[in-house]
């Protein structure tokens, strides 16, 4: 049986509504920010591939929309990366992405390490590094079809399994190592006692999502965009989409192998730091932020659901040895984070942050900072750099690295 685009459109939408579900009923769940996409997608994924081990007939998907959710996700970020931004955080900003540019590059290396120890492609090695470490689920997904192409069998499949890993680990990880660089040090801060006698939360420390810090330089706090915003919004985010592809093709056409949303990100980095020229007629941040939020669980979703999770048999002992080296590198490189952000409370946070960025999400990252800042303080710094640089800037200089290793070993 064949699912036609849009029928394999609507069930993706249902997997993605319960795997969220049931991130909302399991703790465990909520507390690592395991995607809800990625829970209903592996869960259809496994269910599939026993199937298939039975000998049983599985159902094929037409999978026409999910390059255009994957570039309209992407397209959303460029939205978010604004230089007013960059500016408003200050040179920390900067560092801190250099910080996640160098580890970025290291994870690589030990990854190239890795594959050349098993007889694996290099390519293996900047897929379970850079790609999808530092990127994420929706970074991997989107450069697997180049990796496949490259020489790397499975590699959507080692896409998942490395990612979410990853997430896990970086959920795990990154509160304990951020505690262990409090200790002996003026870091550490006892949490500020509320009226009942426990930590009371500081509510400007804690951004309510990834896009706030944009939302809040572009729409009112209380603002309910407009139906003439939101259909601006949407339209513009759709002729960047068109328009993307145009830019990605001219630069392929140069020799230069790039992911297929990049020239979208770009135009919509373009659009939306010259969008002040517009007045009433600028789009609405926080409808293109909802707007990649769908985008990406319907994505993630169908990705996952329609990958052959086979093909992680053969590399098993590979994924295993290079988690086993990327928690090494990140617990000796973060001492390196605390002591070139300042040495101090909101140092520490921030390590706790890099930690989930660079194994995780920027989902796991704030998830580790808030549980830190409840437990021993608040810390503004923290909160103003950490998330500005991994919600917006980390995923150009993600695109840049990889963009970079696939020329040079593809």
């Amino acid at each position: 049986m064949t699912l036609a685009a849009v029928q394999t459109f609507a069930v993706a939408g249902v997997v993605a509504w319960l795997g969220q579900l049931v991130c909302r009923r399991v703790d465990w769940l909520a507390r690592l920010s395991i995607p809800g996409p990625v829970v209903g997608g592996l869960a259809v994924a496994i269910t599939l591939l026993a199937l298939r081990s039975a000998g049983m007939p599985t159902p094929e998907f037409d999978t026409t929309f999910q390059k255009t959710l994957l570039v309209a996700f992407f397209a959303t970020l460029g939205f978010a990366a604004r230089l007013d931004l960059l500016r408003r955080g200050g040179p920390q900003v900067l560092v801190f992405l250099g910080l996640c540019a160098v580890f970025a590059v290291m994870q690589s290396l030990v990854g190239i390490v890795v594959a050349q120890l098993f007889g694996l492609p290099s390519l293996f090695g900047v897929l379970v590094g850079v790609t999808t470490l530092s990127g994420g689920p929706a970074t991997g997904a989107a450069f697997a079809p180049q990796f496949e192409a490259a020489g790397v069998a499975g590699a959507g499949a080692i896409a998942v399994a490395s990612a979410m890993s990853g997430i896990v680990l970086g959920g795990l990880l990154g509160g304990p190592l951020a505690v262990r660089l409090m200790r002996g040090t003026a870091a550490a801060r006892p949490a500020v006692p509320s009226s009942l006698g426990g930590a009371e939360p500081v509510a400007t420390s804690a951004p309510a999502s990834v896009g706030s810090e944009a939302r809040k330089a572009t729409d009112a706090p209380d603002e309910v965009p407009g139906e003439r915003r939101v259909f601006g919004s949407v339209v513009l985010l759709l002729v960047v989409i068109v328009a993307g592809q145009w830019v990605s093709a001219f630069i392929e056409r140069l020799g230069v192998t790039l992911p297929g949303y990049i020239g979208a990100m770009l135009l919509a980095a373009l659009a939306v730091n010259v969008s002040a020229a517009l007045g009433r007629w600028r789009p609405s941040i926080a409808v293109l932020d909802m707007l990649g939020a769908v985008a990406l669980s319907l994505f993630l979703a169908m990705w996952l659901m329609t990958l052959d999770l086979r093909q992680l048999h053969a590399v098993a002992d590979a994924l295993l040895v290079n988690l086993v080296l990327q928690v090494a590198l990140m617990a000796a490189f973060l001492g390196v984070v605390f002591r070139v952000m300042g040495r101090d409370h909101d140092a520490a946070v921030m390590s706790g942050g890099f930690t989930g960025f660079m194994l995780g999400t920027t989902a796991t990252a704030l998830a580790v900072m808030r549980a830190l800042v409840e437990r021993h303080g608040a810390a503004p710094r923290a909160f103003l750099v950490a998330p500005l640089v991994g919600a917006f800037f980390l995923d150009f200089v993600n695109a840049l690295i990889i963009t970079t290793f696939l020329n040079l070993l593809g």
